[in-house]
């Protein structure tokens, strides 16, 4: 499955007509937040295909709503797409007394814990837990930064290793050298910074039991 994933970062590309070029043969888009509510608006309705996303620690800040419209926030859920088992969870490691959208580890370890029935459900019914973990922040010590507020979360490694899914793409590191490693694979799971915009070529492997 051809997929536009998107984070942090405004495309001058993407926010314009040449989106359609650009994305051609998507079929999805995820977002991995930090992104106002209007561009991820404008994105589906250019290119007719479902859209998920997880908010960052900045919400839908340089927009005029929160939330957008027709659009799906996968935080804390598991959702399927034409064979695709994708689970979102949204924002930061907390770093200031900003109300939403930042977790403490026991909060985020709290928030893996009440996704993981859903994740064993799948197990028992399509052979594997999960393809697609959508998150805002990344694994700790996996893409994360020095700095305090770009941390990423130990309990993100521990649902890598224990859940195992194909891809976990984040955002939140911004990536401002191309010399910067953004995809690093742990285990059986590609860990991809979707900082900006890139194009993802998703593939599945159905186990059987």
């Amino acid at each position: 499955m051809r997929v536009l994933s998107i984070s942090d970062q405004v495309n001058d590309l993407v926010h314009s007509p040449a989106l359609t070029q650009f994305a051609l043969g998507v079929e999805l888009v995820l977002s991995c937040g930090d992104l106002p509510s209007d561009y991820l608006e404008y994105i589906v309705s250019i290119l007719n295909v479902p859209l998920y996303y997880v908010m960052g620690n900045h919400g839908g800040d340089g927009g005029e709503k929160l939330f957008p419209d027709g659009c799906e926030n996968i935080d804390g859920k598991v959702v399927e797409y034409r064979g695709v088992l994708i689970a979102g969870l949204e924002g930061s490691p907390r770093y200031n007394d900003r109300p939403r959208f930042q977790y403490t580890e026991n909060e985020m370890r709290a928030k893996i814990a009440a996704l993981s029935p859903a994740l064993w459900l799948n197990r028992a019914r399509r052979g594997r837990f999960l393809d697609v973990l959508v998150a805002h922040a990344p694994p700790y010590q996996i893409h994360d930064g020095a700095d305090y507020a770009h941390r990423g979360f130990k309990s993100f490694v521990w649902l890598i290793d224990h859940y195992q899914p194909r891809y976990f793409l984040h955002g939140h590191k911004h990536v401002y050298d191309a010399r910067e490693q953004t995809v690093t694979p742990r285990g059986a799971t590609t860990v991809i910074n979707t900082y900006g915009a890139r194009i993802l070529e998703i593939q599945t492997k159905e186990v059987k039991t």
